[in-house]
């Protein structure tokens, strides 16, 4: 009979060998195989937001088949709330997650711009048509604007978004009817963008940074979570589940990275500790939700400079990366047999691409420094070589070999989980289609009509298994937030092939 300790013991033995397996293959892929045309998959990814546009699109926009769409938004509130993104293959406005695309694509540009080319000017303007959105959003003190539309009308509908006739109701968190997380993360979507936005428009960069400042006082002064009052529509989609303290933090630190004031520093110093507890069950949680290792990573930049300020952001980044390196002894995210990073859920994509921004953001903070996880070294060049791993599997080298961007490579999902995609362009069908008369082109098992060029899916499955099918929408569907990091991820490896 084998003593309890000692299962565990082999268990957890088995359970390293296996990551170690997983890592080698991937590398050994990796060396094999040629790298993707990283410059190709910059381009698709950046061009993918215009496909995503809701408003009157400007005179430039490339993705034709998309027309002008919810021009009433904000009408039933008295107020402007024309612009801004759909999420994913709906036509809906979320701003939560809107806010943390945004505040990921501002990041990317402001670390990787000299890297991105002629595709600087359309990140810019993709940055932009998020944050003029949220400007109007914020426009009234002490009011914040967090969603329009109704998600579960629009999702009994399958319409394209030029057509729909659901409600588009707006919904705000106000000082009565708090919502922290949603306001303090448009408040770091405005102070990352306004960092972007400095060297070339000052005066525009000066208006999203004051608008941060003021609408990251009223999340903190009138705390609470959305769930609490608007929580019936936001939910089950975009719920907090990671309550807003996090989110608090996060528009502290891009608040002091935009303005350099002691006062985010003193903030974030002071709430890291008060805040213990929730940083520490969630070092290695990263995405529209939990902001945790994001956090640990962006201030890692400032504290390396400063090494009396270290402790305990250096502490937490280096336990985050001991937490997700499939050779780590301490390793505590699973892995799919060909090495993508795979943790259970809708949009798994979601998880390599932001998690491998973050690894490959610190590894350029971190230079010469290395950290120690249990038995290992790690190098800078292992966090690179680890996102560049994860990046080249949804590129294609992977065991479908098939990339899961829509549009790049010989083989990629034909059949998504979008509407506007999936059904006529209004050039092709100039008639109105309801609400449902596009089930037809759901259920088909033909190929998307239109091409959502740089649209990422949801990804496989724990398996590396990937079902091409339009109402697979947890494999098939594309969002914002899966792209807003990989554009940094790209544009890395594209100057360093």
């Amino acid at each position: 009979m084998i003593s309890s300790g000692k299962l565990s013991l082999n268990c957890q033995v088995l359970r390293i060998i296996a990551a170690i397996f997983v890592f080698l293959i991937a590398t050994v892929v990796a060396i094999n195989v040629p790298n993707p045309n990283y410059a190709d998959a910059l381009t698709k990814s950046i061009l993918f937001f215009e496909g995503q546009r809701s408003g009157k699109l400007p005179p430039n926009q490339r993705m034709t088949w998309r027309k002008d769409s919810a021009l009433l938004d904000g009408a039933d509130k008295g107020v402007d709330l024309v612009g801004g993104y759909y999420d994913a293959g709906d036509n809906v406005k979320f701003h939560f997650p809107m806010a943390f695309t945004t505040t990921m694509l501002a990041w990317s540009v402001e670390q990787f711009k000299n890297s991105m080319g002629p595709d600087l000017q359309h990140a810019m303007e993709a940055i932009r048509w998020s944050t003029d959105y949220f400007l109007k959003a914020t426009n009234i003190p002490n009011v914040v604007y967090a969603q329009v539309g109704n998600a579960e009308g629009d999702h009994n509908c399958w319409e394209r978004p030029e057509d729909m006739d659901t409600p588009r109701t707006a919904f705000a968190v106000t000082a009565k009817a708090p919502g922290s997380e949603v306001s303090a993360e448009i408040a770091a979507a405005l102070a990352a963008a306004s960092v972007v936005f400095k060297p070339t428009d000052p005066a525009y960069s000066k208006l999203l940074v004051d608008r941060a400042v003021q609408v990251f006082e009223f999340a903190d002064k009138y705390r609470g979570s959305y769930n609490d009052h608007i929580g019936s529509w936001v939910c089950p989609f975009y719920c907090d589940y990671n309550g807003y303290k996090d989110e608090l933090l996060w528009a502290a630190t891009w608040l002091l990275k935009a303005t350099r004031k002691p006062v985010y520093w003193i903030y974030v110093k002071q709430n890291i500790i008060n805040f213990k507890s929730d940083m520490e069950s969630s070092l290695s949680e990263f995405g529209w939700d939990a902001k945790h290792a994001g956090i640990n990573v962006l201030i890692s930049k400032f504290v390396l400079d400063n090494p009396s300020n270290a402790h305990p952001f250096l502490t937490y980044a280096d336990a985050f990366v001991c937490n997700v390196l499939p050779e780590s002894p301490t390793n505590t995210v699973r892995y799919t047999p060909g090495g993508l990073m795979y943790k259970s859920g809708i949009c798994n994509m979601q998880n390599p691409t932001a998690l491998s921004f973050l690894l490959l953001t610190y590894a350029r903070y971190m230079k010469s420094r290395v950290i120690r996880c249990g038995n290992i070294d790690v190098t800078q060049k292992m966090l690179i070589r680890f996102a560049r791993n994860q990046v080249n599997y949804i590129l294609g080298i992977n065991p479908m070999n098939m990339s899961y961007m829509v549009g790049f490579g010989p083989k990629f999902p034909q059949r998504i989980h979008h509407r506007g995609a999936s059904l006529l362009s209004i050039d092709q069908h100039p008639e109105k289609m309801g609400c449902k008369e596009g089930t037809p082109y759901f259920l088909s098992e033909n190929p998307n009509p239109n091409l959502h060029i740089g649209a990422v899916v949801g990804g496989p499955d724990i398996k590396d298994y990937f079902v091409d099918s339009r109402p697979n929408a947890a494999q098939s569907e594309p969002t914002t937030y899966v792209n807003a990091p990989l554009v940094g991820l790209l544009a890395y490896f594209k100057a360093h092939p």
